[in-house]
């Protein structure tokens, strides 16, 4: 059975207060030079037929009026 792993993230251009926060944080923690950060979210799942996760996402996982997925099956990233 594949092990997929999808990463969820928000779309380019749309408000991230997570990763806002996180950015805002990391030089008063002394590291510098860092900018754009995303937060976002990693789900990993064995499916029987690696075709349907797309619709997967689409359906459940991921809201595509603001977010983007990636999928990865076996460690090959593929089409999301």
């Amino acid at each position: 059975m594949p092990h997929v792993r999808i990463l969820i993230r928000p779309k380019a251009g749309i408000l991230d207060p997570q990763g806002t926060a996180v950015e805002q944080a990391l030089p008063q923690l002394g590291f510098e030079g860092v900018s754009d950060v995303r937060i976002g979210r990693l789900v990993e799942l064995d499916a029987a037929d690696a075709s349907e996760v797309a619709a997967i996402c689409d359906k459940l996982l991921a809201n595509p009026l603001i977010e983007d997925y990636e999928i990865q099956v076996d460690g090959a990233a593929v089409a999301g």
